[in-house]
């Protein structure tokens, strides 16, 4: 099963389309899905839009009266995939944005990453289509704010928020922290996911995507220091919630792959 696990906050004018373009990917190839989608307090019409999706899609929508923020949303849809899975060795979560800035048409390679034996899979973004400056910059240069403090060996686009994850290895991760997966919110969620994951993952790999920040026509949520503000902020939360150290079957098993390596 892959689950497609979508946050979103007040996306009335594309989520709806962008579950239709979903579904005509898995027309195409043709695997088991489901669509969770996580209203996060949106103000807007997305509740109704979402409603008519219900009827026609394999869809759950998690509804929050208020607003609770990107890293919590994202956290408790990736909980909700782990819950419902009965083959988290096999299932898959994928991660991707409500409002058109990633391309459905990129899951069926990153499925195939994963059937092929990798455990996460980061769609690493290059922002084209007319963007601001302000956005390519910070998009740019924004995992290097995290530099020292998140690092997933083979990924340098930390920040994107479109990744193919195997569910055994988020499990395992969520079982590694006490409380929260996330403890970081926006742009630095994503970097700590795929840190946290990617401790329990046996392969990480990339693939290359085209992030499109001018196909929803709307204001920015934050401009470029509000966006590297948080993310600076960020080092802190995440040096206080360090990744707990790996079990030593884990350890011992890296060892091999790599002593095996040619």
């Amino acid at each position: 099963m892959i689950y497609v696990c979508i946050p979103s906050h007040n996306e009335a004018p594309t989520v709806g389309l962008l579950l239709w373009k979903i579904r005509q990917v898995f027309a195409a190839f043709p695997r088991e899905y489901q669509l969770l989608v996580l209203d996060d307090g949106s103000t807007d019409s997305t509740s109704e839009v979402l409603e008519r999706y219900t009827r026609v899609l394999p869809l759950t929508v998690i509804r929050r009266a208020e607003r609770q923020g990107y890293g919590r949303s994202v956290e408790e849809l990736l909980r909700t995939a782990v819950e419902r899975t009965d083959r988290p060795k096999r299932d898959t979560a994928i991660l991707m944005h409500a409002d058109f800035t990633h391309n459905a048409q990129l899951i069926p390679d990153l499925v195939r990453r994963i059937e092929s034996g990798a455990d996460l899979v980061v769609a690493e973004g290059r922002v084209a289509g007319g963007s601001s400056l302000s956005v390519r910059l910070t998009r740019r240069y924004a995992p290097l704010l995290l530099r020292g403090v998140v690092t997933v060996p083979g990924v340098r686009d930390l920040v994107s928020g479109f990744a193919a994850i195997r569910l055994v290895a988020l499990r395992n991760a969520l079982r590694s922290q006490a409380d929260r997966l996330l403890v970081t919110d926006g742009w630095a969620a994503n970097a700590e996911l795929y840190w946290r994951a990617g401790r329990y993952a046996r392969r990480v790999e990339t693939v290359a995507s085209v992030e499109r920040y001018d196909l929803r026509s709307r204001a920015s949520r934050a401009g470029a220091g509000a966006v590297a503000g948080a993310l600076w902020r960020a080092r802190r939360a995440l040096r206080d919630a360090p990744v707990p150290p790996l079990p030593p079957e884990t350890t011992a098993r890296r060892e091999l792959e790599a002593g095996a390596a040619p």
